[in-house]
């Protein structure tokens, strides 16, 4: 049986995730749906693509997952549902899926042409649970639209390579739940661009000339506990994404702050490496 998903900017306050639900149980009374996250910041189209990329390879082959961020249809902005790794997904064609679809091409891009036949008022509602049910039910994405070769692109969401005055110029795309700060920094692009030259990292009045290979290696465990420094302690690493994260070691954000506060970073603020 397939799990369907549910990524949206929706939050929990209101009824719209709820609605969503109800409406896929009033389809498929035996769905079993996996809410990833109701919690991606209003119409932030690349944080939703950091959760979904980083979320989905976890789910089994044939999930369907249903993005609702930055949904509304618009002349300038169409619906899609495609099949990318053996997975489907439903959203707006907002450049989100593009950035997903960097690394692995798309099997096949249906543009979504039912709304007609569908109240719109809510499409994530009205139009992607009943594109969603049909998949579930064993239909052909085929049956719901046209066929489609290419995806929005998203543009200005790479670092900067500077050659010149050797530096990368990044910016952040995510702040997760501990304050951790998510750069567009990847490790490939550090690696090839910096060929092993000392470096330091520049985060507004804050600097770092290392990086670790997770949180903990940051620690001197050699060292009585007493005795060393953990709490507090300023981290730079790679995440599992590959993307350059700065963190603080066992921060908690509600009492102490995390990256994000103490730092004073918020989201697309810009993130420096400079090589010697």
């Amino acid at each position: 049986m397939a799990l369907i998903t549910l990524t949206t900017d929706f939050g929990n306050k209101d009824h719209f995730a709820g609605s969503v639900k109800g409406a896929i149980y009033s389809e498929i009374p035996d769905a079993n749906i996996i809410e990833i996250t109701n919690e991606v910041s209003p119409f932030n189209i690349i944080e939703g693509a950091y959760i979904i990329e980083n979320a989905y390879q976890n789910f089994p082959k044939g999930s369907i997952h249903i993005l609702g961020v930055d949904s509304e249809k618009t002349p300038e902005k169409k619906h899609l549902v495609m099949i990318l790794d053996d997975h489907y997904f439903i959203c707006a064609d907002n450049g989100m899926m593009s950035l997903v679809a960097k690394r692995i091409k798309p099997e096949k891009i249906i543009e979504i042409t039912i709304h007609n036949s569908q109240s719109s008022s809510f499409t994530v509602l009205d139009v992607f649970v009943k594109v969603a049910a049909h998949i579930f039910r064993g239909g052909s994405i085929d049956l719901v639209g046209n066929k489609i070769d290419s995806l929005k692109e998203l543009y200005n969401i790479n670092p900067i390579l500077n050659e010149k005055n050797n530096e990368i110029i990044g910016n952040v795309i995510y702040i997760d739940n501990y304050e951790n700060v998510v750069t567009n920094i990847s490790r490939s692009i550090f690696e090839k661009f910096g060929k092993s030259r000392p470096y330091t990292i520049n985060a507004r009045n804050y600097k770092f000339n290392s990086i670790v290979n997770s949180y903990s290696d940051s620690i001197k465990f050699d060292i009585k506990k007493e005795l060393r420094k953990e709490e507090g302690k300023k981290i730079a690493l790679f995440n599992k994404s590959d993307f350059l994260e700065l963190a603080i070691y066992k921060s908690n954000p509600s009492i102490t702050g995390g990256a994000s506060s103490l730092f004073g970073l918020k989201y697309r603020d810009t993130i420096t490496i400079k090589f010697d």
